[in-house]
């Protein structure tokens, strides 16, 4: 049997991601194949958490800086993390994986409320959990939440899935030709070369609680199994070079 590295990983799937090449809302195919990949990393026995973005939908900042007060259009994004949460478990429990959507905002009648205890226990019955709402609070990114949740269940790694980037580059690959990749970086790194792999609160409860972060392309089929058996696809980061 494959060997896995981690045994208890945050998956972060922006919005971006599961809107495929529409680049708004949610494309069965992309959440099906996404759905796919995490099944073959329950496979290998492995607990996955979900932290699901809701840019496909709403961004709570761009609606802020068309005039909708800041805190309430956190709030919408919010939702939209929901809607994206559900579909996600939808399209899992389809292929016969058991999912538990956890909230942070209290909506007892479609999921679950955030709770530490269970949602770790879930994680030791083989159930993925997706955890929607973000944080609860405005003015904190998804990044931020999975930062915030890797840490409560004491996950090891955090996999950044993105859409058509395979890693962090020192620019823009699609604008900037002499992009280069990076393999490996700290925390303290993206921080100084304002790299944008997270914002700055996520990265600093990764580098204080030694939780790493790999970056990679999710849109290439089964490259979550691959990062979690330990193949160096994307870029790693770290607390520290060592």
């Amino acid at each position: 049997m494959e060997q896995p590295v981690f045994k208890r990983i945050v998956l972060k799937v922006s919005g971006e991601a599961l809107s495929g090449q529409t680049g708004y809302g949610i494309d069965a195919d992309t959440i099906s194949s996404i759905a796919e990949q995490v099944k073959e990393v329950i496979a290998l026995q492995v607990e996955v958490a979900i932290v699901v973005g809701g840019g496909n939908i709403w961004r709570g900042i761009a609606g802020s800086a068309k005039g909708i007060d800041r805190t309430t259009a956190d709030y919408m994004g919010m939702l939209a993390t929901v809607m994206n949460s559900l579909a996600l478990q939808d399209a899992l429990e389809q292929i016969d994986v058991p999912t538990r959507v956890q909230t942070s905002i209290a909506m007892q009648q479609i999921a679950e409320p955030y709770i530490r205890r269970r949602a770790v226990r879930h994680l030791e019955k083989g159930r993925v959990v997706i955890f929607a709402a973000g944080t609860g609070n405005p003015y904190f990114s998804t990044d931020t939440t999975a930062a915030l949740r890797a840490a409560e269940i004491e996950a090891e790694v955090i996999l950044m899935a993105k859409n058509k980037v395979d890693g962090v580059y020192s620019a823009d690959p699609f604008k900037d030709a002499t992009a280069e990749k990076y393999e490996t970086l700290t925390f303290m790194e993206v921080l100084n070369k304002n790299l944008g792999v997270m914002d700055s609160t996520a990265s600093s409860l990764c580098m204080d609680n030694d939780i790493q972060l790999i970056v990679f392309n999710i849109t290439e089929e089964g490259n979550i199994k691959r990062v979690v058996l330990g193949e160096k696809i994307g870029t790693i980061v770290k607390g520290s070079v060592n």
